[in-house]
């Protein structure tokens, strides 16, 4: 803010001393001849802030006369590009050099790091119970022929369906890899779901796969 500040002082006081400029010398102020724009061609100016989605502090861009004339010379947020202007934002620049924005590192995920996440999801999963509410097929919940039977769901349960259910009711990441489920879950009860997950990873004890507790309830 300080850099921003002093530099429009300055500009400020070049603009007051030349206030004296006669047009009788056959030329137009510079300033003079930017805020009055050219309808048909853009003006070069030197940014004297970032703008976003325009240029950083410094930089030469091209605007239309009008958003110079009506927004950013008004607020000296920019300067037309001749010699005097440009030599004085590259001398302030010097004095008040603004710090360089850190760069940010992608660091990839190592094969380790992923073991890991792995691991936590197994024990995470093998220690829980995903339960799904559905709605029963009527017909043929009346139509049984014996109580033993069992009872269809009307929208059956599917990979996508525990993959999106793992994510929102215990906020672990799975792909779909980690899930064996050959066909669909059509009826009410308790199932244990297959999950494949690298061998490196112990198994709790007494276990000798890891699994993933589902149940289907009736509305």
């Amino acid at each position: 803010m300080a850099c921003i500040q002093h530099s429009r002082n300055a500009l400020r006081r070049i603009i007051a001393k030349e206030t004296t400029f006669k047009s009788s010398d056959g030329a137009m102020h510079p300033l003079l001849y930017a805020c009055q724009g050219v309808r048909y061609r853009k003006l070069e100016v030197i940014l004297t802030t970032s703008i976003e989605k325009l240029g950083k502090a410094g930089h030469t861009v091209k605007v239309a006369p009008g958003y110079f004339r009506n927004h950013l010379m008004p607020k000296l947020l920019a300067v037309p590009n001749i010699e005097k202007f440009a030599h004085l934002i590259r001398e302030q620049r010097k004095i008040y050099q603004p710090e360089e924005e850190e760069e940010v590192k992608v660091v990839k995920e190592t094969m380790e790091d992923k073991i890991k996440e792995y691991e936590t999801a197994a024990k995470r999963l093998a220690k829980s119970r995903l339960a799904f509410r559905v709605g029963i097929n009527t017909a043929k919940f009346r139509a049984r022929e014996s109580k033993d039977d069992p009872i269809e769901i009307l929208s059956p349960v599917t990979k996508d369906d525990i993959l999106k259910e793992v994510t929102r009711q215990f906020n672990v990441q799975i792909e779909p890899d980690n899930v064996y489920l050959p066909s669909p879950l059509t009826s009410l009860g308790e199932f244990e779901v297959p999950l494949h997950f690298p061998k490196s990873i112990p198994l709790p004890e007494g276990k000798v796969k890891w699994t993933l507790t589902v149940k289907i309830r009736g509305k």
